[in-house]
């Protein structure tokens, strides 16, 4: 029996599969399976699961389209490993990773666990300038892992994260909703079971590359944290309110310099930050400027789906927005 069960959903994805699949070809440690699920792709993927066959204990599955919960539930009832780890399939693993966490769980045993993700020296300067946006601590507070201050717990992300069969058995799998994984992660807490950042552990992950598509993203997440909200009612933090502060005094900032210029300076100031902290971080001009531009998407987009979802769930009361339609804004061209 293998040790991890690596569990990859994929959709329409076969060239990034590929990628993937490859970085596992090549790790120090590989004393595990890989379930790969194709979720009703329309662009199948199993002619790249059967280029690994040889390398790597691969097990293809393909069923009908019912989106990412329900296809990494699924690829658990398939798994045999004894610790089952998650990747999205836009992920490219550095050689070392398994053979980090299984010294981590042998040294210090976690029940789950997750992982940062870093830019590639491959990525495009967008792609990097999107994963500035998202793990700096000048724009999401250090929350998603990476090395440095904190303003919130970590909590593990279904990009790069895992947990043991027995969690599975006793707390369950993914609901059907945005922010699955954070409502299972505070689920898995809930129930006594131990939880840690591994640093070390972290993966390439190539993001979304257009600036709309990133821009829906955060928007649903902003979204999905006000219905974590009203299934775990302790989950909301002040660092998950800020880009919808942020938002706010932006507009007031601009309403106001019309009479004060002078108070545009602050909002400058922040950004320009951002562009040297970038530059300084990626030697590099253009990633520097774009990082202005992805963070201010970043900051607003997940600001304004946080202050609609808090005004029509909570203040109106409004019926929730359903999976299917997020599904539809989040995955539209």
């Amino acid at each position: 029996m293998p040790y991890f069960s690596i569990i990859i959903p994929v959709y329409n994805r076969p060239d990034e599969v590929d990628e993937l699949l490859e970085s596992l070809s090549v790790q120090t440690f590989s004393d595990f399976e890989v379930i790969l699920i194709e979720d009703g792709s329309s662009v199948k993927c199993n002619l790249i699961a059967q280029k690994y066959d040889k390398i790597l204990n691969v097990r293809y599955y393909y069923k009908e389209n019912s989106g990412r919960s329900e296809t990494r539930n699924y690829g658990m009832e398939k798994a045999k490993g004894e610790y089952f780890v998650f990747f999205d399939s836009d992920c490219v693993i550095p050689p070392s990773y398994f053979e980090i966490i299984k010294n981590t769980l042998t040294i210090n045993y976690t029940d789950s666990y997750g992982g940062p993700d870093r830019a590639d020296k491959s990525f495009s300067n967008l792609q990097k300038a999107i994963n500035f946006s998202m793990t700096s601590f000048l724009t999401t507070g250090g929350i998603r892992g990476a090395k440095g201050p904190k303003m919130e717990k970590f909590v593990p992300r279904t990009f790069n994260m895992g947990f043991s069969m027995e969690v599975y058995q006793q707390v369950g799998g993914f609901k059907d909703m945005f922010g699955e994984d954070i409502d299972l992660n505070l689920r898995i807490r809930n129930h006594g079971y131990t939880c840690q950042l591994i640093s070390d552990a972290f993966v390439y992950h190539k993001r979304r590359v257009s600036l709309r598509s990133f821009y829906r993203q955060v928007n649903v997440f902003g979204m999905a944290r006000i219905s974590l909200f009203l299934l775990h009612p302790n989950s909301l933090k002040p660092v998950h309110a800020l880009p919808a502060i942020f938002t706010l005094a932006t507009i007031l900032i601009l309403l106001a310099s019309l009479w004060f210029p002078c108070l545009l300076i602050p909002l400058i100031a922040y950004y320009a930050l951002i562009f040297i902290v970038s530059w300084l971080e990626y030697k590099k001009l253009s990633i520097g400027i774009l990082s202005v531009i992805t963070s201010a998407i970043q900051l607003y987009g997940y600001g304004l789906g946080f202050l609609k979802s808090y005004i029509e769930k909570v203040i109106i009361r409004k019926k929730q927005t359903s999976k299917d339609e997020l599904n539809k804004y989040y995955n539209k061209k």
